[in-house]
């Protein structure tokens, strides 16, 4: 009996889209990919990781970062490297979304539901952009009024010039605002490599501190910092900026070209969001040397930091490099969070306007409430918006996780570049983890 010739397995690749339709389309497919060299390719991918993980150390994880530091000393860096973990998986996924279909996460929310719940989808991913402004916003001004001495309402206005500046530099080449965005993370690991060796950490602490430990579970003061840093990890206008910004390089349509692609990307925000945990890292362990077990065991505002380093470290070079670091973090967080603001108008809403319009647009929607705020309350109402920001976060998580999550699992959107079942298992369990923390730690700031 003859043998039916064995057929080679049909290869399913989502179909591309129109021009029109591409998310970022003024610099979609514009670095060219090198068609050989591993290292040549790298270098090419590299650079989306890296605005992605500056929402990372922005000014809103600072707080928890001190707070965590200078009460229980260097025991909080495992819950940073296990947060730093789930960032890295649900940022491949977000990354692994755009390449795979072509289609932002707000986009793909738009294919995927009705019109009522698209709208609702984008009015929250909105809000969130908006409370991640203003964590940014807020972190820079209180930076240039401890540096210089400007009153907040004028730092805030002068926070919102950074759009001028992505306009300027886009205008380029996408290329030069991922440059700024890494040479302004060199600088702020610097400035904390400075204070890192003025504070002189204990080494054994530091390696202890990296193994997680039973305590953080048993005592419920330790366990709602832990949750706080935990809970802030994920921010949902990443993941809508990820899969958008991983398509401004020139791969093919074909499989092969877009599974590569998928790697590169993964290993470019893996070493990008390792360089978000060693600032997050240093800014706990800084804490730790410097104010634990020195009778300042309750620092986690900012300001109060920066006055503390001087006297406690011996030079006036450990508070204004601590302000110089806070300023460059709080300003290279709003350069992405601009971006992410057109990727969800546009994505969700297929708003086109001129590319300058959009950009103020989404601008003044985190500057005005910040301005509004310091104006009339003052210093202590920037902190309680820093708080609201947070809050307004946690809600919105959720929103973002879940339908990433749905999209890359499926088969029919990701043809034969959807993920394994163990990755997948792991992604809902992290999902299901952050979400659940969230909502606990919004119960927890309500009830306080």
């Amino acid at each position: 009996m003859l043998r039916r010739p064995r057929l080679p397995t049909l290869r399913r690749v989502p179909e591309p889209y129109d021009a029109d339709t591409r998310s970022l389309s003024e610099v979609h497919g514009t670095i060219a990919i090198p068609l050989a060299g591993f290292w040549r390719k790298l270098f090419a991918f590299a650079g989306p990781g890296y605005l992605v993980a500056v929402g990372y150390m922005d000014p809103g994880n600072w707080a928890t970062d001190l707070a965590g530091g200078s009460r229980y000393g260097y025991r909080l860096l495992s819950v940073i490297l296990i947060s730093n973990f789930m960032a890295i998986l649900l940022q491949a996924l977000a990354a692994r979304l755009g390449i795979a279909t072509g289609r932002d996460l707000a986009q793909a929310c738009r294919d995927a539901y009705s019109k009522p719940v698209t709208v609702s989808l984008w009015i929250l991913a909105e809000l969130a952009i908006a409370a991640t402004d203003l964590a940014e916003v807020v972190g820079a001004a209180i930076a240039l009024e401890l540096l210089f001495g400007i009153p907040l309402a004028w730092g805030v206005s002068l926070t919102a010039l950074d759009v001028l500046v992505v306009l300027y530099v886009q205008r380029l080449g996408f290329r030069y605002v991922e440059a700024i965005v890494v040479a302004l993370v060199v600088a702020i690991a610097g400035c904390f490599a400075i204070e890192l060796s003025m504070a002189r950490p204990d080494m054994a602490g530091i390696l202890s501190g990296f193994v997680p430990r039973g305590e953080i579970v048993r005592d419920p003061a330790m366990l709602y910092i832990a949750v706080g840093i935990l809970g802030a990890t994920v921010m949902p206008h990443n993941l809508y900026l990820h899969s958008s910004i991983v398509q401004t390089r020139k791969y093919s349509d074909a499989l092969e070209s877009r599974r590569e692609a998928i790697g590169f990307a993964t290993i470019d925000s893996t070493i990008a969001l390792m360089s978000a945990l060693a600032v997050n890292a240093a800014i706990l362990i800084m804490a730790a040397a410097t104010f634990h077990g020195t009778g300042y065991g309750d620092v986690a505002d900012i300001s109060v930091a920066y006055q503390l380093l001087t006297p406690l470290l011996g030079t006036v070079l450990a508070s204004k490099l601590f302000g110089v670091a806070l300023l460059l973090a709080g300003q290279n967080a709003t350069l992405t969070g601009t971006l992410a603001g057109q990727i969800v108008m546009e994505g969700f809403l297929m708003w086109r306007i001129r590319p300058w319009l959009r950009r103020i647009i989404t601008r003044l929607a985190a500057v005005v409430p910040a301005l509004l705020v310091v104006i009339y309350a003052g210093d202590r109402g920037a902190g309680q918006l820093l708080v609201l920001s947070q809050v307004i976060l946690s809600m919105q998580l959720p929103f973002a996780i879940f339908p990433l999550i749905r999209f890359v699992s499926d088969r029919r959107k990701m043809g034969e570049l959807v993920p394994g079942r163990a990755t997948m298992a792991l992604a809902w369990t992290t999902g299901v983890i952050i979400a659940a923390l969230n909502v606990w730690l919004l119960y927890q700031s309500i009830a306080l």
